[in-house]
């Protein structure tokens, strides 16, 4: 068995008990918070007490807590994670349909704070002490320092309310909306497929003021963390030798210094999807994007404790698979690293 194939399996059998921790504390804190879901799914309405026995038998939140637990566990071993109170479908299929609207908005989120970060710090980098560099730095700080439910709301004041340049909210507008027929969840990826134009530059316009203000404060952090970075590796005895053979510096940044600079940058890059996961709650709120953070917001609000379960594993597997996708990304960029 290689090795990455060995630390692969290790760090799937060290997730599991992560996730029983998890899928506990989840369970424990929403049996002790304030707060009925029978009477939050029916609306606080006048019913009597015997209509809400029997709605709490069959929603099964009378049984002993130890049973409830039991029962919980077994469903979530056969891949069950029950049913949503609020919408009485399985949450399974919930997050499921949900989860490409999370994933396309965290990609170009991340895509963006990859472009804005990672350039800014290394133009600051190759500029060190200039005034570009302190300008640069000024606005990193700024970035991871904003709230993020202000700067969406910024942004759509001022771009799509005042400017009109992009849309409000959702992922796609107008009659769009009712016409077009996703296959895969992802709608720009439907889109190009499709070769409709139009949804394809709607669909473009809706992702962009989300996608920047999930993905502003970790633009700041990469670049800071870029720029560090590649001071370091300017300052090595081989980058000083490949400026002594006579190579331009263009030649010298590209070819020797970025990829070794990259190295620690991976890391951090792949361990904000956790952030990003975060940042989506209030991103996915601020723009009614429907994924499965708004999802989750939702089902607190309606008390709804198979959803909030659900929802809270469902995240904590896939930031744990980015990251073990991370650490086998990285033993490719940095020969050095075995596993």
């Amino acid at each position: 068995m290689g090795g990455i194939t060995r630390y692969a399996l290790q760090r799937l059998l060290l997730t599991i008990p992560m996730l029983l921790i998890l899928l506990t504390l989840v369970f424990l804190i929403l049996r002790v918070m304030p707060g009925d879901p029978v009477a939050a799914m029916l609306g606080g309405r006048n019913i009597s007490p015997e209509l809400m026995d029997e709605y709490r038998h069959k929603m099964g939140v009378d049984r002993p807590i130890p049973v409830q637990y039991v029962e919980y566990l077994n469903g979530i071993l056969h891949g069950n994670f029950g049913k949503s109170f609020r919408t009485n479908k399985a949450v399974v299929h919930e997050l499921f349909t949900r989860f490409p609207a999370t994933l396309e908005l965290a990609f170009f989120g991340l895509f963006f704070a990859g472009i804005f970060g990672f350039g800014t710090g290394i133009l600051a980098a190759t500029r060190a002490d200039r005034p570009i560099d302190h300008v640069v730095r000024v606005l990193h700080i700024g970035s991871f320092a904003m709230p993020l439910f202000w700067l969406g709301l910024m942004l759509q004041v001022i771009f799509a309310v005042k400017l009109g340049w992009f849309p409000v909210a959702t992922r796609l507008g107008g009659r769009l909306a009712f016409t077009f027929q996703s296959v895969t969840g992802f709608y720009l990826i439907d889109s190009i497929l499709g070769g409709n134009g139009a949804v394809i530059v709607d669909v473009a316009k809706h992702l962009i003021l989300p996608s920047i203000t999930l993905g502003f404060a970790q633009a700041g952090l990469l670049g800071r963390m870029s720029r560090a970075s590649m001071l370091e590796v300017l300052d090595q005895d081989y980058i000083t030798t490949a400026r002594a053979k006579g190579l331009r510096e263009r030649v010298v940044i590209l070819s020797h210094a970025l990829r070794n600079a990259l190295i620690p940058i991976v890391t951090v890059f792949g361990l904000q999807f956790a952030i990003l996961m975060g940042g989506a709650v209030l991103t996915e709120t601020v723009f009614s994007w429907p994924g499965v953070a708004s999802f989750l917001v939702r089902s607190i609000e309606a008390r709804d404790w198979p959803a909030i379960q659900g929802s809270v594993v469902f995240i904590a597997i896939f930031i744990s698979a980015i990251n073990l996708l991370v650490d086998i990304t990285y033993s490719f960029i940095d020969p050095r690293v075995r596993y």
